[in-house]
C-alpha cells in the first residue's frame, strides 16, 4: 500500500535531497560518473540486443555499463560499451520491466508497467531487493527518475507520481513510506484514463521533477513541486512533444526523446526549468522508434524499440550519437 504525500511529511521533504546544494548532483543524478567519463572512438556506436527482448528503458553506471529494460519480459540486459557484447540477467519478476534507473549501490530502480510495481533489482545478481505496489486498475508505471533523496516514478494513465525516498546512505524505506504525489495545478490528463504521462528528469537546480505529458496541449513539459504536487508548464517556446517518451539532464541541457518522430529535441532549460529553449533536434538513419536516452562522456546511447512494426521483429539493437553540449 501507498499514502499520499500529505500523510508523510518527513519522506517528503527527502525526496530531493538536500535541496539547492544538491542541485547539481539531482540534476545528473546516478550518471555523474559516466557523463565525466571519455567515450574512446574506437567503442562501438552500434550494437546488438539479445533476439525478441523489445528493449524500453535504458540506464548507464557505474563505469562503462548499459542496463536494459524490456517490454517483452522482466529480465534486464548489461551491455559492455567498449566492446558491445553483453548478458542477459533474469530478474525473476512478473511482467515487463520499462524504465530502468542504476544507482552506485549495484542496484536497479525498474518500472513495472501494469504489474504496477517500482522495483529494486540487484544488478549482480537479479534477486529482488524491494517491490513497492502502487497505483490501482490501469496503472501503468512506466519511467523512473534518481536524485540524491529518492527514486520517482511516473503513472501512464493515472496523474500521479510515485517517490521512494531513500536513508542517508541509500537505504530502501518500508512501503508505507512511499508518496503517491498527485499531480494537481496545470496537469492536464487524457479523458478515460488514456495515456498521458511518460519520461521523467529534474530541473537543473535541483528543486522539482521535470516530466512529459504527451496528451496536455499536443504534447507538453511540465515542472512539478514534489512537495505538493503543483505542476507548471515549461515554456518551451512552442514546441510539443507528442511523442515525449524518455527525457535525460545534463547540466542545463535536456534531452526529450521524440520516439515515433526518430528524433530526439535539445533544449537548453533556465535553472529553475521554467522555460527552454530548444537548440537542436539530433536525428539519424540508425534510429527506429528510440524510446530513451543516457549519457556517457560524449555520447548518447537509445535503444531501437522498433515498436510500431508489426508483427514485432526478432532483431533490436542500440545506438551511440554525439552529445550536444
Amino acid at each position: 500500500m501507498h499514502r499520499t504525500a500529505t500523510h508523510r511529511p518527513f519522506a517528503r521533504r527527502r525526496l530531493l535531497g538536500a535541496g539547492a546544494a544538491a542541485g547539481a548532483a539531482a540534476a545528473v543524478g546516478s550518471l555523474a560518473p559516466a557523463a565525466r567519463a571519455a567515450a574512446p572512438a574506437s567503442w562501438p556506436t552500434r550494437f546488438p540486443l539479445p533476439d525478441d527482448f523489445r528493449p524500453e528503458g535504458i540506464a548507464i553506471g557505474p563505469g562503462p555499463w548499459a542496463w536494459f529494460g524490456s517490454r517483452a519480459g522482466s529480465s534486464l540486459y548489461r551491455a559492455h560499451l567498449p566492446t558491445g557484447r553483453g548478458t542477459l540477467l533474469p530478474t525473476r519478476m512478473d511482467g515487463p520491466s520499462l524504465g530502468i534507473k542504476t544507482d552506485r549501490h549495484g542496484r536497479a530502480f525498474v518500472a513495472g508497467a501494469l504489474a504496477r510495481q517500482l522495483r529494486v533489482v540487484d544488478t549482480r545478481d537479479g534477486s529482488l531487493l524491494a517491490v513497492y505496489e502502487v497505483g490501482g486498475p490501469g496503472t501503468l508505471v512506466n519511467d523512473v527518475v534518481l536524485t540524491p533523496g529518492a527514486a520517482w516514478f511516473t503513472d501512464s494513465t493515472r496523474p500521479y507520481v510515485y517517490g521512494v525516498p531513500l536513508g542517508p546512505r541509500g537505504e530502501l524505506p518500508p512501503a508505507r513510506d512511499v508518496v503517491a504525489l498527485r499531480l494537481a495545478g496545470e496537469w492536464r490528463e487524457a479523458p478515460d484514463g488514456g495515456f498521458t504521462t511518460n519520461g521523467i528528469s529534474v530541473t537543473p537546480d535541483g528543486r522539482a521533477l521535470l516530466v512529459v505529458n504527451v496528451f496536455q496541449d499536443g504534447g507538453s513539459l511540465l515542472r512539478v513541486d514534489p512537495r505538493t504536487g503543483d505542476a507548471r508548464r515549461v515554456d518551451l517556446g512552442g514546441v510539443r512533444l507528442p511523442d515525449g517518451d524518455g527525457a535525460l539532464l545534463t547540466g542545463r541541457t535536456l534531452y526529450v526523446v521524440q520516439q515515433v518522430q526518430n528524433a530526439v529535441d535539445v533544449f537548453h532549460l533556465d535553472a529553475a526549468g521554467l522555460r527552454g529553449v530548444r537548440v537542436t533536434r539530433i536525428t539519424d538513419p540508425r534510429f527506429r522508434v528510440p524510446t530513451t536516452v543516457a549519457a556517457y562522456g560524449d555520447r548518447l546511447y537509445l535503444p531501437n524499440s522498433r515498436f510500431t512494426e508489426e508483427p514485432p521483429p526478432r532483431e533490436y539493437d542500440a545506438v551511440a550519437v554525439r552529445r550536444v553540449r
